[in-house]
């Protein structure tokens, strides 16, 4: 009994359903399903009539997937931990730039409110408020 014969798959495509990515990664159906379950960042979108449409993002975690289940030898949970520090450390230094900008903004506006009620602006010569319509 010989192999299956492997169908060559374009990998420079936009989007793959989810038996060519199969075919791509080495990995059955239900396998990338469960997966699908199981990592939250893996999350390819559905068209019109439901089939999963995975991107080459989408492609290429699940090839990363694979390596850390396979080659590395990771837990699920050991993958969740190692894509779940990534993201948290992303998000909280966004966070905290947030944080800062917000204050400083609020800063600048107390700033624009005080100087506001101690200086009433002049109306600005009328040949000038004109050029500011235009």
């Amino acid at each position: 009994m010989g192999a299956s014969p492997v169908r060559k798959i374009s990998t420079d495509k936009l989007f793959y359903k989810i038996g060519e990515i199969s075919e791509i990664a080495g990995i059955e159906t239900h396998v990338l399903r469960y997966w699908e379950s199981e990592f939250i960042f893996l999350k390819p979108r559905k068209n019109k009539t439901g089939q999963r449409v995975f991107t080459r993002k989408d492609l290429e975690l699940v090839l990363q997937i694979k390596d850390l289940l396979y080659n590395e030898k990771y837990t699920i949970a050991g993958v969740k931990r190692k894509f779940g520090d990534n993201t948290l450390k992303k998000n909280s230094v966004s966070m905290q730039t947030i944080h800062s900008v917000k204050k400083k903004l609020k800063e600048i506006l107390d700033i624009l409110n005080t100087d506001n009620t101690r200086n009433e602006p002049e109306a600005p010569p009328e040949n000038e408020q004109t050029r500011l319509l235009l």
